[in-house]
């Protein structure tokens, strides 16, 4: 009985060895080894009952002349080792955890991530050129750009502008036009934004030298009754302009013309906010699903002015409820139909933003107002700097540093751009204006530029 006891002992110790190790073995594999550990159970029941009636003969048969009473003690042992085999298995059951779901970036995240790897390898100075909408003479020295040749690559290689606006005077023939801004597409390092004003009626570039389809004025198109019309004018437009490389116009006109002999008389669909919201709205839709930009102007509504920017100060004498009940709405329903872009203009609105300094400097009207109030998240231009309400009272830093800290993302046409652009560069090493503002300005135009890489 002692050397069965201790043979018992023994056998319980491997036992208890195998437990580990089936244990440390289970912790390892999947739920499909689990199977097969169950599998190894019958076999390690069988190994152990052989290896019992291997143990020599003589013990064999000591066993079997054991009194029948301890018969059934040996079978209730073997039925303790498949037990005590039972329970390890049920210790070392493992529930594997589920394997995590992969969730596949929307198109909106994919846009923001190739935006930010872009902007995070720019130079500063290249982020800094980014906010600039020129025309190609100032940055080529030449009296009148009509082809993109190796001046245009120097010239992009130098400064990394955002974009380029052409006028009447950089057309001859629509061959040459769509040469020009293909050449100037290569040469750019980054996405360039290619611009032209193409309102129809009178302000008009393209066709105004030929090229491109005629298109009734914005007061021609309201008094016909029909949106319809406003559509198809930009889808029309869009479409001429998409063909000849263009993917920036800044149309369509978002103003009231709601005094007698208002500036903006032949260039707004007309007086009535509700009516004209129409209009605009249908304008933008038409433009931007031919993948042409859609730029909204003059923020917050010059309509009311009968004083021209271009040739001085100008004032609106507007106050914030009639702004809110009636500009503010045009503007708001040119946004909701998808604009990409707004122009601020030059006059000033001491309703709306408290003085009489141009709106394009006014950080309650731009950042309170447009980007928290009305929730719009995307680019803010200026109206051209070169025009006499800012050139004849500001220099071309000054206003370009004060545009960018009021909330304007890109900077149009400066009286001299590379004196703003040094402007702009000097304010960021004096930290008046940090990198991030200027990262921040980059992000909403390069969401425009590389919308098209992301597939919905």
């Amino acid at each position: 009985m002692d050397s069965r006891g201790e043979l018992q002992r023994k056998k319980r110790e491997e036992r208890k060895k195998r437990r580990v190790r089936n244990q440390i073995i289970a912790y390892m594999v999947t739920v499909l080894l689990i199977l097969a550990i169950a599998a190894g159970i019958v076999f390690g029941v069988n190994y152990l009952l052989k290896e019992k009636r291997d143990t020599g003969q003589n013990q064999q048969n000591a066993q079997q002349r054991q009194p029948q009473d301890e018969q059934p003690r040996e079978q209730q042992e073997k039925q303790d080792i498949i037990n005590d085999l039972l329970a390890d298995e049920e210790e070392i059951a493992i529930t594997p955890e589920p394997t995590p779901e992969i969730i596949e970036p929307t198109p909106e995240e994919r846009l923001d991530e190739i935006v930010n790897a872009g902007i995070e390898a720019m130079s500063l100075e290249d982020k800094v050129a980014g906010l600039f909408i020129v025309t190609p003479e100032s940055i080529t020295g030449a009296a009148a750009v009509v082809q993109a040749g190796e001046g245009t690559r120097e010239a992009l290689a130098q400064f990394a502008v955002g974009g380029l606006v052409y006028f009447a005077k950089n057309i001859q023939s629509e061959e040459q036009l769509k040469e020009m801004l293909a050449n100037t597409k290569q040469y750019a390092n980054y996405p360039v934004f290619l611009a032209v004003d193409e309102e129809g009626g009178s302000v008009v570039r393209v066709a105004s030298a030929g090229v491109g389809p005629e298109v009734d004025s914005a007061e021609d198109i309201g008094a016909t009754g029909d949106t319809q019309n406003a559509y198809n004018a930009g889808a029309a437009i869009g479409s001429a302009l998409a063909g000849l490389g263009f993917n920036l116009d800044f149309a369509p006109v978002a103003d009231l013309a709601n005094v007698e002999g208002s500036i903006m008389e032949g260039r707004s669909y007309g007086a009535d906010a509700g009516t004209v919201s129409g209009y605009v709205a249908a304008m933008v839709k038409g433009l931007e699903e031919q993948n042409v930009t859609a730029c909204l102007k003059h923020f917050p509504g010059i309509g009311s002015s009968t004083q021209d920017t271009h040739d001085g100060m100008a004032s609106l004498d507007r106050t914030e409820e009639q702004f809110r009940a009636e500009e503010l709405a045009v503007f708001r329903a040119g946004i909701d139909a998808g604009a990409q872009m707004v122009m601020v203009g030059h006059t000033s609105a001491p309703g709306l933003t408290g003085d009489n300094e141009p709106c394009i400097f006014s950080r309650h009207l731009l950042t309170d107002i447009l980007r928290e109030e009305m929730n719009y998240d995307g680019v803010i231009i200026t109206d051209a700097l070169n025009m006499s309400a800012i050139s004849e009272y500001y220099g071309a830093d000054e206003a370009a540093i004060m545009a960018v800290l009021a909330g304007c993302d890109m900077l149009l046409m400066p009286e001299d751009f590379e004196k703003a652009y040094n402007g702009i560069l000097q304010a960021v090493a004096d930290g008046n204006i940090s990198e991030e503002r200027i990262d921040d300005s980059l992000r909403r135009i390069y969401r425009i530029k590389y919308a098209g890489m992301i597939e919905e």
